[in-house]
């Protein structure tokens, strides 16, 4: 398969040679759950009772990727990114 042909079958996420990584396969059971291995939650730092955002990249009207991040960590990161912002716009 051409490297183009990759590109546009999948939704552009470098898996292995950029940011992201091949962790862990999981199987789905019948409930629609999954357990996350636990040197994984370890190394991502979550916890029993932590909230997990679900992020989801499409391709058109498909889901191609699946993203987790604790719920924590996005709202510091939007604390971070617009808090200076939204202080400017209150002067």
């Amino acid at each position: 398969m051409t490297k183009e042909k990759e590109e546009e079958e999948s939704c552009g996420v470098a898996i292995a040679t950029g940011c992201c990584k091949l962790e862990a396969v999981v199987p789905v059971d019948e409930r629609g759950q999954i357990v996350l291995p636990k040197d994984l939650r370890e190394r991502a730092g979550i916890k029993a009772g932590d909230k997990l955002v679900v992020v989801a990249s499409r391709k058109g009207e498909k889901v191609c990727c699946i993203m987790l991040m604790r719920a924590e960590d996005l709202t510091e990161s939007i604390r971070k990114t617009f808090g200076p912002l939204l202080g400017e716009l209150v002067k």
